[in-house]
């Protein structure tokens, strides 16, 4: 490939918070400090990766959430990993037109990127409920030829689940540094992302120890891949998406209040109780500490807002006018964001009674559940379900303010300091351009 002169390696690195790494464990590495810089609202993964890749917020993007409320189908959708989810210019643009080679390595919504080499999970789900593991690649060979660098394919099982771990990051990790070090697939600007925090921080809140391992697991990946970066010439920029927050008061659940005052529908099948996007006037997509409300006719707005002001554990009912004080206000969002008080999360259900949870609820399935369940991170009984007690999350993300700042750490010497992601990205493109 092409040689172009400024070379990068990009860690997005999941809950790299400021407060966590530096005021709670002093972290400083290879002798320069952590900075801290603003992330995106809201603050999720999908939303600041899409934030760095085009140095635009959401409501120029357009992934305001880890998932999308497709309205011509009716439809929530979450994890979805078309590249065209995303509007925008890239941060690469300028760098691949003098012919620098890119690639990206397990970052969301990548598959049909204008990149030269792509590893992103993509399994094969069977008509009998199981599943083949399988990771998408570009060019074709090239999740094979990782593999066995690596010396062993990729497990999904440690990158979601009860079972998700640091075993995961560390596959990512040896699958990065055995593409930087092949002279003959090498690119000259490389993004990965490093899951390994997201999991226990989630599981037993930022202030348990478990949380502090999984920190010594992240830095002990970095050293690895600065190594590497030595080694082969490239300069490094780690940065995290969102800061986790201790969970100590525990779920809302909107779509109860919503379903309480006649707004949400479900269908009734079999007893269990499925949603009906076709006749609900609301509803809401949750998505960790904020949640997108979706109204279908305006004349239902206020009434809506009104029931969520009184849900305890709302903080704030964004309007769309308050929406671009947060830079969210897209087409994409719900006419009305909710924003969780700290200690608080929201959660999908709309039922009451076990009786009455649909089968998935009990089950892994990212793209079924319309929101993010955390309680997905914990086994129920009897295994494999999942478990269903949202009290046993302990940590939690989306909100964005002084104490849910980011890290980020560099070897490049920046002209200045970035305020936020966006601009650091802004910062990064300008360095690449020379």
């Amino acid at each position: 490939m092409a040689r172009f002169p400024n070379k990068l390696l990009v860690v997005q690195a999941a809950a790299l918070g400021y407060d966590f790494v530096v005021n709670q464990h002093g972290a400083q590495w290879q002798g320069r400090p952590f900075g801290s810089i603003d992330t995106c609202f809201p603050a999720v993964t999908c939303s600041a990766q899409a934030t760095f890749r085009t140095a635009a917020p959401p409501a120029l993007h357009g992934m305001i959430a880890n998932g999308r409320y497709f309205r011509e189908l009716r439809r929530p959708m979450f994890w979805e990993q078309s590249s065209s989810l995303v509007a925008g210019p890239r941060m690469w643009d300028a760098a691949r037109s003098q012919d620098a080679s890119v690639a990206m390595l397990f970052w969301q919504q990548s598959l049909g990127e204008s990149v030269d080499q792509l590893i992103s999970p993509q399994p094969v789900h069977k008509h009998s409920g199981r599943m083949i593991q399988a990771c998408y690649s570009k060019p074709d060979d090239l999740y094979k030829l990782l593999c066995a660098e690596v010396g062993s394919s990729f497990k999904l099982q440690h990158y979601w689940g009860p079972l998700a771990s640091s075993r995961s990051s560390a596959w990512i990790t040896e699958a990065t540094a055995a593409l930087l070090s092949d002279p003959a697939h090498a690119p000259d600007i490389a993004l990965t992302y490093l899951p390994v925090l997201d999991y226990d921080l989630q599981r037993f809140g930022p202030g348990h120890p478990r949380s502090a391992a999984a920190l010594k697991a992240l830095m002990t990946q970095l050293q690895i891949l600065h190594a590497i970066c030595l080694s082969e010439g490239y300069d490094m920029l780690v940065f995290g998406d969102y800061a986790m927050g201790t969970v100590s008061g525990g779920a809302v659940a909107p779509n109860m209040a919503l379903a309480e005052a006649g707004l949400f529908k479900w269908r009734d099948v079999k007893g269990r109780r499925y949603p009906d996007f076709h006749g609900s006037r609301a509803f809401a997509m949750v998505d960790h500490e904020v949640a997108h409300v979706y109204v279908r006719d305006a004349a239902d707005i206020e009434t809506t807002a009104s029931v969520l002001r009184e849900r305890s554990g709302v903080e704030r009912v964004l309007c769309r006018a308050d929406q671009e004080a947060f830079h969210v206000a897209h087409p994409n969002s719900g006419e009305l964001i909710l924003i969780a008080e700290p200690g608080h999360w929201f959660a999908y259900p709309w039922w009451t009674s076990s009786d009455h949870e649909p089968d998935y609820a009990a089950h892994i399935d990212i793209h079924n559940k319309p929101g993010y369940d955390p309680c997905e991170l914990f086994w129920g009984w009897p295994p494999p379900s999942v478990t269903r007690d949202t009290e046993r999350v302990k940590g939690t993300h989306g909100r964005v303010g002084p104490d849910r700042r980011v890290a980020w750490w560099s070897t490049i010497d920046l002209p200045a300091a970035p305020s936020d992601l966006a601009t650091l990205s802004l910062i990064i493109q300008q360095w690449l351009a020379g």
